[in-house]
């Protein structure tokens, strides 16, 4: 393994476990602080390691490849949740400064953990109840009532590992050979249970994007809306429009409380569900005898998919600001720069060569700026995104969607 060069000036190398597209955004920002970065990538043509220099190949759950990683680095932090407890633990046990922290890192691996440890410091949430039998499920839908959401506490992202049971029936798929119910107890994604929430008959989805550094310090971006299809993010819109100031303040002012009570280190994003304000029992409400017009719904400790605007939208982007935070640097200004930013996520269709597609839409529109992530096309995968920003949200809006549109297939003019 080729260790990574040190920058002049002792600057500091940061390690990055996971080589998708997260890390590579990283690379940019780390250049112009004049960090080094080093990935532990999948595979030689990982998203990460086709931009950074330093990207040895290795699997996240090989905890001698790790630690071999580990050791040239200056601080490690990552480009997903999926490093192995056990991994994690030798990791902190050779010293090796991890941001997030393991002990953070858990509640956003572990949805049932999440969930306790929101609910004790009485954070807004669904509903929810760690269910082992069908009769636990059974005993839930029937204190919320049917529609219920069930959830794999590990492993799940753009929508795997969820499924909507709209009535007992739906139980039957769950408790057939090989399914969850049969997996509860065993080694593994449902070992502690399966987590059942109500479903949210929500406004719209919402997140919030904060960082924090190990020495306190932190900051938080305009609360943004992100529109879902088929359970893959879409779209954000920068900032969420026509959102109430108060919402906006107590949804940010709960991002930042759960970062500080669950130690996190580095961005912290929280989706969350806009409500209407009802009876309490969902956790802390603004009043007595009222619940917020949000409930917390997802974290990830990591750069996020609802941050990506902020690369040509903010001061300070997501990708930025993480590393500043991992280094205990001070953290930069999250202020937009401009009255509307719109992501608009660019996936896979039909056709393998986009370079052309690419060019039209650069020509097109000169304003808009696309990222793409040195990703194969497969339909249905991430492979990059478009920001447009402006003074009119429609406007920046229809451009967004157009300009990934075009790039999709879904359209040839």
């Amino acid at each position: 393994m080729t260790s990574p060069r040190r920058a002049p000036g002792g600057f500091p190398v940061v390690g990055v476990i996971g080589g998708g597209q997260l890390a590579r955004m990283l690379q940019a920002p780390a250049v112009a602080l004049g960090v080094q970065l080093s990935v532990l990538a999948e595979a030689v043509d990982a998203s990460a390691a086709l931009v950074i220099p330093s990207a040895p190949v290795g699997d996240h759950a090989d905890l001698d490849a790790v630690c071999r990683f580990a050791a040239s680095c200056d601080v490690v932090t990552f480009d997903h949740e999926h490093v192995p407890a056990d991994v994690l633990a030798a990791l902190e046990a050779d010293g090796v400064p991890l941001h997030p922290s393991p002990a953070a890192l858990r509640f956003a691996q572990d949805k049932l953990a999440m969930r306790h440890r929101l609910t004790e410091i009485g954070v807004a949430c669904p509903r929810w109840a760690q269910a082992r039998t069908r009769a636990d499920i059974e005993t839930f839908a029937a204190a919320v009532g049917w529609p219920i959401v069930a959830k794999t506490p590990r492993g799940g992202y753009d929508g795997k590992g969820v499924r909507v049971l709209r009535g007992p029936e739906d139980l039957d798929v769950l408790d057939a050979p090989g399914e969850w119910l049969e997996q509860v107890g065993a080694p593994g994604a449902l070992a502690d249970g399966i987590l059942v929430e109500e479903l949210v008959p929500f406004e719209r989805e919402l997140a919030v994007l904060v960082a924090r550094s190990p020495s306190g310090q932190a900051s938080a971006w305009p609360v943004v809306q992100t529109v879902q299809t088929d359970g893959i993010c879409t779209e954000v819109l920068a900032p969420a429009p026509d959102l109430d100031p108060a919402t906006a303040a107590e949804a940010t002012h709960a991002a930042l409380r759960i970062a500080g009570a669950l130690g996190v280190t580095g961005v912290l994003a929280v989706e969350m569900f806009q409500v209407a304000r009802a009876a309490p029992g969902h956790g802390d409400g603004p009043a007595v005898g009222e619940r917020p017009a949000y409930l917390v719904n997802e974290l990830a400790m990591r750069p996020h998919n609802s941050g990506h605007w902020s690369i040509d939208g903010a001061v300070t982007s997501q990708f930025e600001q993480h590393l500043r935070a991992v280094l205990d640097l001070p953290l930069g200004d999250p202020r937009p720069v401009a009255s509307w930013t719109v992501m608009a996520n660019v996936l896979g269709g039909d056709y393998a060569e986009i370079y052309p597609a690419y060019r039209h839409v650069m020509a097109r529109d000169p304003g808009a700026k696309v990222h793409m992530y040195g990703k194969g096309v497969r339909p249905g995968r991430k492979i990059g995104h478009v920001n447009v920003s402006g003074p009119d949200l429609a406007d920046a809006r229809a451009r967004a969607q157009h300009a990934a549109d075009y790039l999709q297939g879904v359209i040839d003019e």
